[in-house]
């Protein structure tokens, strides 16, 4: 395997680490239902930039060990991930064209599903659902994307073309 392509697996798995590392980072309880979904948000972009590159395999494993993570019901973020990723393999070619006002509209619609889904999984569990707070989520995802997407699109650069 080429060393370009090595250094680009090794980019998309910082990026994934990094991501994991802020989803459990210690929040102040009055901030904790403002935090963003980091992982759903770096497989949006390499969904959308990198199609073929995280596999619905990966996106599930990686969902898990998120689930680990955070002590969630097994396949809570699995399941989000991957409904994510499908919706965004059939939309990559419009929404890559989309401004970056547009494209975060739309990772606000993808993240709503997503904690929709973490909501719907939450509650058979048996857990008590929080209202309209599970979208707080998908706002600030929204919110971030503009720095997610120029800080990882200058960082792999070299990988786009």
């Amino acid at each position: 395997m080429p060393a370009s392509r090595v250094n680009f697996y090794v980019a998309i798995g910082v990026s994934f680490l990094v991501a994991l590392v802020l989803s459990i980072y210690p929040l102040p309880m009055d901030w904790r239902w403002w935090r963003p979904e980091f992982v759903l948000v770096v497989a949006i972009y390499w969904v959308f930039f990198m199609p073929l590159t995280v596999s619905f395999s990966f996106l599930c494993l990686l969902g898990l060990f998120q689930d680990l993570l955070e002590g969630v019901p097994f396949g809570q973020h699995s399941l989000g991930l991957v409904i994510v990723a499908y919706i965004c393999i059939l939309s990559y070619q419009r929404v890559r064209n989309f401004s970056l006002l547009r494209q975060s509209a739309w990772v606000f619609v993808l993240v709503g599903i997503a904690q929709l889904v973490d909501n719907w999984v939450q509650g058979m569990a048996g857990r008590p659902l929080s209202g309209i707070q599970f979208l707080y989520p998908a706002f600030t995802s929204a919110l971030i994307w503009p720095l997610c997407y120029g800080t990882l699109n200058r960082w792999t650069h070299g990988f786009h073309h």
